[in-house]
């Protein structure tokens, strides 16, 4: 049985036990600088999953993790030393996706505060677009800025598996569902809210602006949107444009701690993840930008590939020196819920380490406590 026919199955009951969840293996690879062999390492990744035979002649879209506006840095270093998606490792990305044969490869991230080519948003962040551009030497190399309606012609409307905690739908660009395989590329970091932002958490960016923007029309999608999504998503003070189903329980708790995993985990499972990529070469600690006080850079020196969301994210969080089933009150879930549990009960994965075939290094030799 296909994950997918599992996540169809778990839509008939409530909740699905931790031990019915789908599980899937996850590499870990050491890598202690951008200056590596980059392609030699994925490509060893990507055979320890067993990648190449799911990419050829797909569609593969990647959802980048460039959170916060480009002109926001933490001590004066470059962007994707810290907490965006370096241009190394989506060049390398790009490369070995297209060396297995994926016939077009979408980029897409919902930039802050723009409706604009995601081209000139990566040029703002100190990207070399042509370099990204070049590393497809087959495939076909899109580009899409997914906070508005972009160059879809209408927006797509997914739904959770089960029962859903919050929004019992959501409207998504349709380059988000277009595609036969969905990549999250994220970075290892804290979370000031959810406690860790990871493959899932960088989902939380797939809702447009446009629709769950502070700025979001009423009656119809803002296409111009210029705010983030804290009035909506985060602190649920209004609803979203009416092309959009309203929340289930508007009495329900406004508090972000609460709000947030609760999102996170439905839209993983309304677009679920097939492939999961965390970057913890360089990063940060303490919280997902430089706007978080007593943020902390770091040089892990790990990368994590798998094909499920959860269990990746839940290996990446082991290796963060983090119990990934920690309930609420326990790090890094001290003031929220755990947001792995709530997709688990979804059916999207397991969370449990003992269920999951870690490949390559083990979570022992990969192991860097993000707490000092």
């Amino acid at each position: 049985m296909t994950r997918r026919e599992l996540l169809a199955l778990a839509s008939t009951s409530t909740l699905v036990r931790a031990n019915e969840a789908p599980t899937a293996p996850v590499a870990i690879a050491r890598c202690a600088s951008y200056d590596e062999d980059l392609d030699s390492i994925l490509k060893t990744m990507f055979d320890q999953v067993g990648l190449d035979r799911m990419v050829a002649n797909k569609t593969v879209a990647i959802k980048l993790n460039l959170t916060g506006s480009p002109s926001i840095r933490f001590q004066g270093k470059p962007l994707g030393s810290t907490h965006y998606t370096h241009p190394k490792t989506i060049g390398a990305m790009i490369a070995q996706l297209d060396r297995a044969g994926a016939k077009r490869i979408r980029l897409v991230e919902s930039c802050a505060g723009t409706a604009g080519p995601l081209e000139e948003y990566m040029l703002d962040s100190g990207w070399n677009v042509r370099s990204l551009q070049s590393a497809a030497t087959r495939a076909k190399l899109e580009f899409e800025n997914t906070n508005a309606l972009g160059k879809s012609k209408k927006y797509v409307r997914v739904k959770p598996s089960g029962k859903p905690y919050i929004f019992p739908a959501y409207e998504l660009n349709s380059a988000y569902v277009g595609t036969d395989l969905f990549m999250s590329m994220a970075k290892l970091k804290n979370h000031a809210t959810c406690g860790v932002t990871l493959s899932m958490k960088n989902c939380f960016g797939n809702t447009p602006a446009s629709i769950y923007g502070d700025d979001a029309g009423v009656d119809e999608p803002n296409e111009s949107p210029t705010k983030g999504r804290l009035a909506v998503c985060h602190f649920g003070k209004r609803a979203p444009s009416k092309v959009a189903l309203p929340e289930l329980d508007p009495q329900s708790s406004r508090e972000p701690e609460y709000r947030m995993p609760r999102i996170t985990a439905e839209l993983v499972s309304a677009r679920p993840i097939d492939i999961a990529f965390i970057d913890g070469v360089e990063t940060v600690s303490g919280g997902e930008g430089p706007w978080i006080r007593g943020l902390r850079y770091i040089r892990p020196g790990v990368l994590l590939l798998g094909t499920n969301g959860v269990t990746t994210d839940a290996v990446a969080t082991a290796v963060m020196g983090y119990d990934p089933m920690a309930a609420k009150g326990t790090k890094p879930f001290a003031k929220c819920d755990n947001t792995f549990k709530l997709a688990e009960a979804l059916g999207v994965g397991t969370a449990d380490l003992k269920r999951i075939e870690v490949r390559g290094l083990a979570i022992q030799q990969a192991r860097f406590p993000f707490e000092s």
